[in-house]
């Protein structure tokens, strides 16, 4: 993606992102700083935050990184305190397994860091954007909210419900201000450890007394080998997208990548799977 920069991207902007410790996230604030602008990448915890200042500092890469975890409300009052032109919602967990045996603590965890946290987040990020009628809101969701997969049914909602939530937040604003917009990126599948962390989770409490007990073995089979199939080892796509989201004066309503997938599940909706 190199230091050029388009005609939409003639400001420096101050970004900050949620969930930059590892993924997406991480490779996002990386690439936004290599490309001159100020980037605030937060981390769920301190740990993580230092390993990040760390690496940045051993790069050359200029950023800060802080603990802001989106679950708790000190936290995310520190928005407040920085004068951001795009929020970038990229901090986010997976629950698996079926719904109808899942501990329902789980699913409700699930939704107050995909949903309930990035929102009220992004509340307190507008105040500031309303004011001065400028400002760029770019939520992270997944092309899981738009068809439905046996044992992600916990992750699934939370990507659904937040998809549905910035259409209905853009077409909001739409009606008092054309100069805060609101993102929709939706990436596929990526090899970055999430994919495995969340699906494996399941499996410490689907147990013998799980209905799905004695087909285990062959989930996990079936799951290896789509993952191997589907997977993206290069992130380089999805960032492109969210880059270019973040520097247009003007972005569009949504990004996907890798536009394949994102033609397969397409495809899939139509079929009505």
């Amino acid at each position: 993606m190199g230091r050029k920069r388009g005609k939409d991207a003639n400001r420096r902007k101050k970004v900050l992102i949620t969930g930059s410790g590892s993924g997406i996230g991480r490779s996002t604030a990386i690439t936004l700083a290599r490309r001159g602008h100020i980037v605030l990448a937060t981390t769920h915890d301190e740990e993580g935050a230092e390993m990040l200042n760390k690496m940045a500092k051993g790069k050359g890469i200029t950023l800060q990184s802080f603990k802001l975890d989106v679950t708790l409300p000190a936290d995310r009052q520190k928005v407040l305190d920085n004068d951001i032109d795009v929020l970038i919602n990229n901090a986010g967990i997976g629950e698996s397994g079926s719904l109808t045996e899942i501990d329902i603590d789980r699913v409700r965890h699930n939704f107050e860091v995909n949903v309930f946290g990035p929102l009220e987040l992004t509340q307190l990020a507008l105040k500031d954007m309303m004011r001065r009628d400028r400002g760029t809101i770019i939520f992270i969701s997944s092309l899981a909210g738009r068809v439905s997969m046996p044992f992600l049914g916990p992750y699934g909602m939370t990507k659904s419900a937040l998809s549905n939530g910035v259409t209905a937040m853009r077409r909001e604003l739409s009606m008092v201000t054309s100069n805060v917009h609101v993102v929709l990126v939706e990436p596929g599948i990526y090899h970055t450890g999430f994919n495995q962390e969340t699906i494996s989770k399941k499996y410490g409490w689907m147990g013998e007394r799980s209905y799905f007990h004695a087909m285990i073995e062959q989930l996990r089979s079936d799951e290896e080998f789509y993952l191997n199939l589907a997977e993206r080892h290069s992130t380089k796509s999805i960032i492109t997208k969210i880059v270019a989201a973040t520097e247009a004066s003007r972005p569009r309503h949504r990004y996907v990548a890798p536009w394949w997938q994102g033609f397969l599940v397409q495809m899939a909706r139509m079929l009505g799977m």
